[in-house]
């Protein structure tokens, strides 16, 4: 089983963290990107408009009578195949936004982790302690962790740690999120990922509770179908 350090906001060691083989073990690209494509296609505004032949300004009023003049027949003057006419089939308001199953994102949750560990992108620190609202103080602590240019924070939904928001909201590239709100989106934008030792330790039960659950249902559903095939052969046989 895997190890991790945890250390302070200094940059020292103070212990290490168990990480279960379920949730770290293995990276699914095709399903990262998945889950990525389905999150910036909700994030679309889908505004975009344009105006058809009954939107366009222009009279309604027949331009010239429908026969006999020796030329080609037309009714307005907002017709798609003139100059300034309506568009045909252009882009309409609408939402981007479809459904995504929720095992699959929990799945590419797991492979987004994995993925920062094995690229010894993923930082834990025993708490996000910050005594002084201070965006200065923050950053070197940054500074002592050793990150990149653009950092995640994910702290733990149930501590409502308003000196770190404060405190790292001015910086660029930083971005705080709770641990029950994180997306693999987010893990993958991000050069480094910082974790509070509580909020990694309260995802990866979670992740770890439904990836059991996923093996038990894949087991029970391949006995399921040995069964009918036994079941199926003997009465061939008989």
């Amino acid at each position: 089983m895997a190890t991790i350090d945890i250390h302070n906001l200094s940059g020292t060691k103070v212990g290490t963290l168990e990480l279960a083989e379920e949730v770290f073990g293995a990276i699914n690209k095709d399903l990262l990107w998945e889950a990525i494509r389905h999150y910036r296609a909700a994030q679309r505004a889908g505004t975009h408009a344009t105006k058809n032949k009954k939107l366009v300004s222009g009279s309604g009023k027949k331009l010239w009578k429908q026969k006999g003049t020796g030329r080609a027949r037309v009714g307005s003057i907002r017709s798609p195949l003139w100059r300034h006419g309506g568009t045909v089939h252009g882009p309409q308001p609408r939402s981007y936004d479809y459904t995504f199953p929720r095992k699959k994102l929990l799945g590419a949750l797991r492979s987004a982790l994995a993925a920062k560990l094995a690229d010894e992108k993923l930082i834990v620190v025993n708490a996000f302690d910050m005594k002084d609202l201070k965006t200065k103080g923050f950053k070197a602590s940054l500074t002592a962790l050793k990150v990149g240019r653009t950092v995640l924070l994910v702290e733990d939904s149930t501590h409502d740690n308003r000196n770190l928001e404060l405190s790292s909201r001015n910086l660029e590239g930083t971005e705080l999120v709770k641990g029950n709100a994180v997306h693999p989106y987010h893990l993958m934008r991000y050069s480094h990922v910082i974790f509070s030792q509580p909020a990694l330790e309260k995802l990866q039960g979670s992740l770890k509770e439904t990836a059991s659950k996923r093996q038990h249902a894949t087991a029970d559903e391949g006995r399921k179908k040995k069964t009918t095939r036994r079941a199926r052969k003997t009465a061939e046989v008989a």
